[in-house]
């Protein structure tokens, strides 16, 4: 009987990569996942997929830039389950290029989404964990806020604060009722850096991602890991890479 049994997970960014596959590998082992994001044609196809594997799945459109659609899918769980005990937070967008570049639309969407809402879901999810006494906000970091490199710099930054906010937020919850997890993924097969405008640089990625990357499936299989640990178990930081990356 896997400890995942009983969990209730919500996951952002659920619609491709990291998320879906966490999702799917969550729910195989027996969690409850309520999944978030914006592109509800591939939710559809990631609950379907978990419900005919026997699988239990929810699902709601979400913008994490926007409070109010952590909240409903917080709710959601709450509401369907009888509780939330993980928050998963994944989504996650990446622009690259020099800072000399100027790029400000960029590094806002950068700090909307890997920033912003990873605060919008832990101000949804964390008043649920007080009250039932117990919670866990698993947050998909990255290896580029570790190695420091050229046209990373404000989606390293955004990284590096969260990876700043889960510790203060641990350190402020020794009481045992939270636990935080941070995953550092490095190179991963997933479309993330599908979005990067400069088309050589694009395709350069691409290609790296291609023969260098892992799959999603590792990532989702380190978040169970540190899901199915014991209430009074804490994984803090987990760096997950292929072992031929720099």
């Amino acid at each position: 009987m896997s400890r995942l049994d009983s969990k209730i997970v919500t996951i952002t960014g659920a619609s491709s990569g990291i998320g879906a596959a966490t999702a799917r590998e969550l729910a195989a082992r027996g969690a409850a996942v309520v999944l978030g994001a914006r592109r509800t044609d591939r939710l559809d196809s990631t609950v379907a997929r978990i419900r005919a594997e026997g699988g239990r799945a929810q699902m709601l459109e979400v913008d994490v830039t926007k409070r109010v659609d952590l909240e409903a899918l917080v709710a959601l769980a709450v509401n369907r389950f009888g509780r939330l005990d993980v928050l998963v937070g994944n989504a996650g967008v990446a622009r690259t290029a020099p800072m000399a570049d100027l790029d400000v639309d960029g590094w806002d969407a950068m700090i909307d989404v890997n920033l912003r809402g990873v605060l919008h879901g832990i101000a949804a999810a964390l008043p649920v964990f007080r009250r039932q006494g117990r919670g866990h906000f698993v947050t998909t970091v990255s290896t580029s806020g570790l190695k420091i490199v050229p046209a990373q710099a404000v989606y390293a930054g955004t990284k590096n604060a969260v990876r700043t906010l889960l510790e203060a937020l641990r350190q402020e919850s020794t009481d045992g009722v939270l636990r935080t997890t941070s995953v550092s993924p490095g190179f991963v097969r997933t479309e993330l850096v599908d979005h990067i405008d400069d088309p050589e640089q694009r395709e350069q990625t691409q290609r790296t991602m291609a023969t260098l990357g892992i799959s999603p499936d590792a990532v989702a299989r380190a978040v169970a890991f540190a899901v199915e640990q014991p209430d009074d178990v804490e994984i803090g930081d987990i760096t997950i890479r292929p072992t031929r990356q720099n």
